[in-house]
């Protein structure tokens, strides 16, 4: 049998060594177009910024150590440039010399992999205007800021790669301005938890246009970029990260099936619409696993996997890929910002009746020096109390409980999964109800109609319902620092004996500042037969996310509100 692989990296490579583990007589050929046949591609924005130093360790393999370990055929600048089906060849262009040969397979897999997004716009062709995809790209921009020494750059775009790059041009001297389209980065997020991730990029010195695009760039001369608002910026060097969509030409002029985004269409066995065909990688279009709606995921942890159950496929044995979550997670400065399953939008896209609570933990118990907190948005399906997905924006500790929730969500785990977790308990790691045991333990609160809760963007018309009443539950000293206009200071510890002072014929909306004391105080007021709710996530979450609007409008101010 002989198998032939287009393309390495992630899927491309992973499938070939399990391959080879599998079948030891299998003649395996690996194209790769670019130089390098399986690197860290995740790794590529911190060798720009040096934070890895060593070019080396970029390379996980590289066309020798494949052929001495595995046997193994790699010919890199070897690109794929057409696929006769009928006769199970691929036609291939030796880049060096432009020279072409037909290469014969059994069964092919299609790892091509994800390109960036380039709009057709003016200057991209400069080569001040660069892309970040390949090791070529990362050494080819690293040589051009060291060689440079540039002052100014505009990121487009405010995805992963977007903010990895902008992060590691700060850390080599460099103002950046981040220019992104839709109004909040990291679209995997919710506008109100990628608030705290504008405050994060705004205090290490990042110039945030939220809701702005960039349209073309100016190259006769001094580099200027022109924004949709009719602004230009100018700049000594650009990066556009606008995303990535499926490199899948190939499989496409092949007559394959696609799909959403031109991705190829795969049954769970990552087999094409040809049976002698497979695909694997950022190219492939997935099942959501939440949801069961089609996407396109590019992530590495599924491109391996899918790499991995293709070989086993093809080598006899029937594994299945049963879908994405978009696990995923960021560095963002000294932040640590991650997701799983789905957020607001694509529950709503799918159709999923869903609620939602915010809770505020700390990484490790309190006393134990060095906690910090974090912000957790879980959304669940009502009726059911299944979890659907989650958000986490924090510091130590943040990866750790996405994980726990990603495995809860993998296993179809409701609620009281969450509330039942039996999780690892030592000060310095964690608390005695870990953040993860208190999304669960909110969630109930809501389900079981002990609390009810209202939200951020429910503030502001509330406000002018006059059959309401704000209460304030603070401190006196927190609620001069800022308050919600119109509501009334009660603090929680007065609560018991000033509760005369409350109407009993208008609904009490509790806040306070991470929704634990309002969340007091409501179980107080309910049970004395007041008609209440809280504010979930509290004013913490509120003025961040309502602070944040006003800076993020292209129109508005470069600041806001301070926050407290």
């Amino acid at each position: 049998m002989k198998v032939l692989i287009i393309g390495g990296v992630a899927g491309g490579a992973s499938a070939a060594a399990r391959l080879r583990r599998l079948d030891e007589n299998a003649e395996i050929v690996m194209l790769e177009r670019t130089g390098y046949v399986s690197y860290a591609n995740c790794g590529l924005p911190y060798y720009l910024g040096g934070v890895i130093t060593d070019r080396g360790k970029l390379t996980l393999q590289t066309p020798e150590s494949f052929r001495r370990r595995f046997d193994i055929d790699v010919r890199v600048r070897n690109e794929a440039v057409s696929i006769d089906r009928a006769a199970k060849s691929v036609r291939v262009r030796r880049l060096d010399d432009g020279s072409e040969y037909d290469e014969p397979y059994d069964v092919l897999i299609l790892s091509p992999g994800a390109k960036p997004l380039m709009p057709d716009m003016a200057g991209v062709e400069d080569p001040r205007v660069m892309t970040m995809r390949t090791v070529e790209d990362t050494l080819s921009m690293r040589d051009f800021v060291v060689s440079n020494k540039p002052k100014r750059a505009v990121v487009a775009g405010g995805g992963y790669i977007g903010l990895e790059v902008a992060e590691n041009l700060v850390g080599m001297g460099v103002k950046v301005t981040l220019v992104q389209r839709p109004d909040h980065v990291l679209p995997p997020m919710d506008r109100d938890m990628a608030a705290d991730v504008h405050h994060c990029l705004r205090a290490n010195g990042v110039t945030l246009l939220l809701s702005e695009a960039v349209t073309g760039f100016e190259t006769d001369g001094p580099l200027k970029v022109n924004l949709r608002g009719g602004g230009v910026l100018e700049a000594d060097m650009a990066v556009v990260a606008l995303g990535v969509v499926p490199d899948s030409h190939l499989a496409m002029d092949a007559g394959l099936e696609t799909g959403m985004k031109g991705a190829i269409v795969t049954d769970t066995h990552m087999r094409t619409s040809d049976p002698s065909i497979y695909a694997v990688g950022d190219a492939v279009q997935v099942r959501e696993f939440v949801s069961g709606t089609d996407a396109v995921i590019s992530l590495a942890g599924p491109a391996n996997r899918q790499g991995r159950i293709a070989a086993d496929n093809i080598c006899g044995i029937p594994s299945e890929y049963r879908g994405s979550q978009g696990s995923s997670v960021i560095k963002v400065f000294d932040m640590t910002v991650a997701t799983t399953g789905l957020n607001e939008k694509t529950a709503k896209a799918a159709g999923i009746d869903y609620d939602k609570v915010y809770t505020y933990s700390a990484s490790h118990a309190t006393y134990y020096p060095d906690a910090r907190n974090m912000s957790v948005k879980t959304l669940f399906e009502k009726g059911t109390g299944r979890i659907l997905g989650a958000q986490i924006v924090g510091y130590e500790g943040t990866d750790k409980r996405i994980d726990v929730i990603a495995t809860a969500i993998r296993a179809g785990g409701d609620y009281g999964l969450l509330e039942e977790l039996d999780l690892a308990y030592a000060p310095p790691y964690s608390s005695a109800k870990d953040p993860v045991n208190m999304a669960g333990f909110v969630i109930d609160n809501v389900v079981t109609g002990r609390v009810s809760q209202f939200f951020w963007d429910d503030v502001e018309s509330l406000i002018g319902d006059q059959s309401n009443v704000f209460v304030d539950v603070r401190t006196p000293e927190e609620f001069v620092r800022g308050h919600i206009e119109g509501s009334v200071n009660i603090p929680l510890d007065d609560m018991r004996a000033r509760m005369s002072e409350i109407p009993r014929d208008r609904h009490i909306r509790l806040v306070c500042h991470s929704a634990l004391r309002s969340y007091i105080a409501a179980r107080m007021l309910t049970q004395s037969g007041y008609e209440c709710s809280h504010l979930a996530g509290g004013l913490r979450l509120y003025f961040s996310v309502v602070d944040d609007i006003a800076i993020g409008s292209p129109d508005g101010p470069p600041c806001g509100q301070p926050l407290f």
